[in-house]
């Protein structure tokens, strides 16, 4: 494993059983309804395209949307992203659902892996979607995905990165990798934070709808369609302005801060520009300390 290549600690252990014999039928129609969603929209892909901007946008987003509720969940998005220019929008990562989710927020290229290319369905429609696909266990080819980042950004494009680089049970939160927020800093654009969660229809939270460990995409998919009451909540937190941080790591923790349900976004990047400062400083100081503590026992010495 590399920090390109980060791998979280979430099993199948970590995931909700919520099937059952009775909800065999209802997931059966959900996942045809799923399917027929899907394979529409693949259909219009080329038409959708030829389209001015801002109707494929509003198209995209209903799709997504439509996508979600074909599998029975229930979407509930509060606060919105910028509606043009470049943008970096970053999340948590839970599920395979998380796509069409942060694409209902706002259409955008997924920085994704390489082996989705080779997923049914799931490939044609990321590839479709002009995702920029990465080499992940070759470390040496993320400046150049930094860049393309960067490129795409300065276009006006958004771009969906999920810095964890991996996926979690929703349980837990990784850390956000910084490599991506250094795009975000060469284009001079924004960063959106958006939290993802999921629960059940009363409050109590699950990790029924993760794609983590050894699990298969079908399987996935089944856990979703055969559940009953899921809800997906997507919170759009306040957009962390271009120059608001002065490096990449500031402003990765400063997001992840956000998506973590930090009440004040606004304020954490400065608060966590100042620690990083306050820190800097005390280094410093301590260091000059060592120093002439060494130079006061060398002369004691002559």
């Amino acid at each position: 494993m590399s920090a390109w290549l980060p791998s979280a600690p979430c099993s199948r252990v970590c995931v909700e059983s919520v099937g059952s014999p009775a909800a065999v039928p209802r997931a059966l129609v959900r996942l045809a309804a799923l399917l027929a969603v899907l394979v529409f929209g693949i259909v219009l892909i080329p038409v959708v395209g030829r389209l001015a901007a801002v109707w494929r946008d509003r198209l995209t987003r209903t799709w997504c949307r439509t996508i979600v509720r074909a599998t029975g969940v229930r979407l509930r998005i509060t606060g919105a992203a910028p509606p043009g220019g470049g943008l970096l929008l970053v999340a948590n990562h839970i599920s395979w659902l998380d796509i069409p989710l942060l694409a209902a927020v706002r259409p955008a290229r997924m920085l994704a892996k390489a082996e989705i290319r080779q997923w049914p369905v799931a490939g044609v429609l990321t590839a479709s979607s002009g995702a920029l696909f990465i080499q992940r266990d070759r470390l040496r080819a993320l400046p150049r995905t930094v860049e393309r980042i960067a490129d795409s950004l300065r276009g006006g494009s958004a771009v969906v990165v999920f810095p964890e680089g991996s996926t979690w049970c929703g349980r837990a939160q990784g850390r956000f990798r910084r490599a991506a927020f250094q795009a975000a800093l060469d284009a001079g654009v924004p960063v959106q934070p958006v939290h993802l969660h999921y629960r059940f229809d009363g409050g109590a939270a699950t990790t029924a709808p993760a794609f983590v460990g050894s699990d298969s995409l079908l399987t996935s998919v089944w856990r979703v369609v055969s559940a009953r009451a899921l809800v997906a909540e997507v919170r759009v937190e306040p957009v962390l302005g271009a120059g608001s941080a002065p490096d990449r790591r500031t402003l990765a923790l400063a997001a992840e801060t956000a998506t973590n349900g930090a009440a004040d976004t606004g304020t954490a990047v400065v608060e966590t520009a100042d620690a990083h400062r306050r820190s800097a400083e005390a280094r410093r100081r301590s260091a000059e300390a060592r120093r002439r503590s060494a130079n006061s026992e060398a002369h004691a010495h002559l």
